[in-house]
């Protein structure tokens, strides 16, 4: 008998109903389902795996800890946390190493975040979930999403074969890079402008930075692209390598030597980790290939966060989008709900938010390997306040109406100029980018994570 023949001859559970079923039980998905049953509507939450489940993508921003403090888990947030008050820039063109503050930006109130274990943190608010009544449950893979004039039917199996289904009214898909519905409507779309892939590890007895700068997440460029260094409370590091793919190619040998031989191209991670041990002797890689899908809304459903589109993890932006757009997002499904004849209007809004938080950070993600701009974050002055005007925007303050649109927009003019002065090292700058963005297809033989 064929597997198929053996899944279609398995019980079938007759349909449950809920108002929403939410798929992805990431910061997003955990998310909307908390706020959406607060409202006293039937919430269902699925995740394919089990809490705690390993996720990379650690760093937080300020503008997080608003959500966090929304959803009643501050508090437990900062006891897995490790305060981050600003960011190290080491560039090997320059000799000095830049530190700024999230405090230096224009709101003096979002100063600071954490560093956290993704595991952590995902079963912290997929937990909420459920004590703020959404039906939470793991080990609940979706098969299938069928739309009609009333709603979805939703197939999904469980861990032990069993068969489940649900009518839901919505459907809130938070799949992360798995992307659900943009793969099943065939509306994601490579970002043409952008293509890196990264490797990773986590490490014991790393050399941090001493003080209150001990928190701080470094960025480091060489060669092939950047380094993250994440310091996380529990004394370890997480370090990673987001590299243009050409270079992934040139490995010849197993990926922990080949990990090492990058790290090697960075004298600062080279000093930090000459003590340190690798946790459990493991690398990884993944392709971080950004993508964008073509809408975030329907009739009956809506995509948040990394599943509607990926960007360049240089500024940790990726838990604060996929909450911020979960907190939209549920005022969405209330008016498709209770108040259908506004949808046409929420939809227009919604999907000009989704794309706001990228497009704010894209700008600086293409260009950030450009000589102009490292020189500009390696000295960051404040003419016009431009620097104020960057790290409100590191800070992730973008959506509460700071206004920051004038000191960007002249730290962008700045850059075009300094730019036009250098012309002969902004012409190599731009053949080498979009040398190094060249598609180089798919990675073979290699673990692949999905990160949020």
């Amino acid at each position: 008998m064929s597997q198929s023949q053996a899944s279609s001859s398995a019980p079938q559970a007759a349909d449950e109903s809920c108002d929403v079923l939410v798929v992805g039980g990431g910061p997003a998905g955990s998310t909307i389902a908390t706020l959406l049953a607060r409202q006293g509507r039937k919430v269902v939450l699925l995740e394919k795996a089990h809490h705690p489940r390993f996720h990379i993508g650690e760093s937080l921003l300020p503008a997080n800890v608003e959500l966090f403090d929304k959803l009643g888990v501050r508090d437990q947030v900062e006891k897995i946390g490790m305060p981050k008050f600003g960011i190290e820039f080491v560039s090997p063109e320059h000799e000095h190493r830049s530190y700024v503050e999230f405090g230096e930006g224009l709101d003096k109130s979002l100063d600071s975040a954490w560093q956290v274990r993704r595991s952590e943190l995902d079963e912290l608010l997929f937990r909420n979930a459920a004590t703020c009544g959404a039906q939470a449950i793991e080990g609940c893979k979706v098969r299938d999403v069928a739309f009609d004039a009333d709603g979805a039917t939703v197939q999904a199996e469980m861990d032990n074969g069993e068969r489940r289904s649900w009518r839901a009214r919505f459907v809130v898909d938070a799949t992360g890079r798995d992307t659900l519905l943009a793969n099943k409507f065939r509306c994601k779309e490579k970002n043409p402008d952008h293509n890196s892939t990264a490797l990773f590890g986590h490490f014991t007895n790393a050399e941090r930075l001493e003080g209150k700068k001990e928190g701080n997440i470094s960025i480091c460029w060489f060669p092939h692209g950047w380094f993250w260094f994440i310091p996380l409370a529990d004394g370890t590091t997480s370090v990673g390598a987001v590299c243009w793919p050409y270079y992934l190619k040139t490995r010849d040998k197993p990926l922990k030597d080949f990990f090492y031989d990058t790290i090697a191209t960075c004298p600062v991670l080279v000093d930090r980790l000459k003590n340190a041990t690798l946790v459990d002797d493991a690398v990884h890689a993944t392709g971080n290939f950004s993508y964008s899908s073509t809408h975030a809304t329907g009739e009956r459903y809506l995509l948040l966060g990394d599943a509607f589109t990926f960007i360049d993890p240089m500024f940790s932006s990726g838990v604060y989008l996929a909450m911020h757009s979960a907190f939209d997002g549920a005022e969405l499904v209330a008016t498709a709900l209770d108040q259908p004849q506004r949808l046409a209007a929420a939809r227009k809004g919604f999907e000009a938010m989704m794309r706001k938080g990228p497009r704010e950070y894209s700008w600086f993600i293409y260009r950030v390997t450009n000589p102009t701009i490292r020189d500009m974050f390696m000295h960051p002055g404040n003419p016009f306040r431009v620097k104020e005007g960057l790290m409100t925007l590191l800070a992730g303050d973008i959506y509460r109406g700071t206004p920051m649109r004038g000191p960007v927009g002249m730290f962008k003019v700045l850059y075009y100029l300094i730019s036009i002065g250098n012309m002969r090292r902004t012409w190599k700058g731009w053949k080498r980018h979009r040398f190094n963005i060249r598609d180089m297809g798919m990675l073979k033989g290699e673990t692949i994570l999905k990160s949020d």
